[in-house]
């Protein structure tokens, strides 16, 4: 597992008024479900991504993401750091291996569509957000190849590809 640095992903240059950004925004859903207290370093501001978490039959199953590229760590601004760390501190007595957010995915869905119509903006999916997460990351100079390796994707072309609808500048 390779670490992508902050100077790397973005720049040196991560806004801290910013505060609202979720680690969704560079996570599927699926990578987010799994978490637990052990994959967060809250010294060295680091997410691992080791598992992927989906529900069938009723019952949650975790496994190893699809790709080997898919496993890595993240470094995480410090504030977002601190915001997982109240949160943790406020689930009594959570072992370091639960699953931070013990819901289903379509909860997480779910909640994000009676966010939207409750503040009149569109619904999006939650998928969506990580198209936003590369966007601002184009916005901010991040080249491709870095993107690419913050979000897991086994191939430049996934990151490229036109699903992402974002217009990558020639450098």
């Amino acid at each position: 597992m390779e670490s992508i640095t902050k100077g790397q992903a973005f720049g040196g240059a991560f806004p801290l008024q910013k505060k609202n950004i979720f680690f969704s925004f560079y996570l599927t859903k699926a990578e987010m479900l799994a978490l637990t207290k052990e994959d967060v370093d809250f010294q060295n501001n680091q997410i691992s991504i080791t598992k992927t978490y989906y529900r069938t039959e009723r019952r949650d199953i975790i496994t190893t993401p699809k790709t080997e590229q898919s496993v890595r760590v993240i470094d995480i601004p410090q504030f977002l750091t601190k915001e997982i760390e109240m949160y943790v501190n406020r689930c009594y007595a959570l072992p370091d291996n639960e699953r931070l957010f013990p819901i289903v995915a379509e909860a997480v869905q779910h909640k994000l569509k009676r966010a939207c119509v409750k503040s009149g903006v569109k619904q999006i999916r939650v998928h969506d957000l990580r198209h936003s997460h590369v966007a601002y990351l184009i916005n901010q100079g991040v080249q491709p190849l870095i993107i690419k390796e913050r979000l897991g994707h086994r191939d430049i072309k996934i990151t490229l590809n036109i699903h992402y609808r974002i217009k990558f500048p020639v450098i």
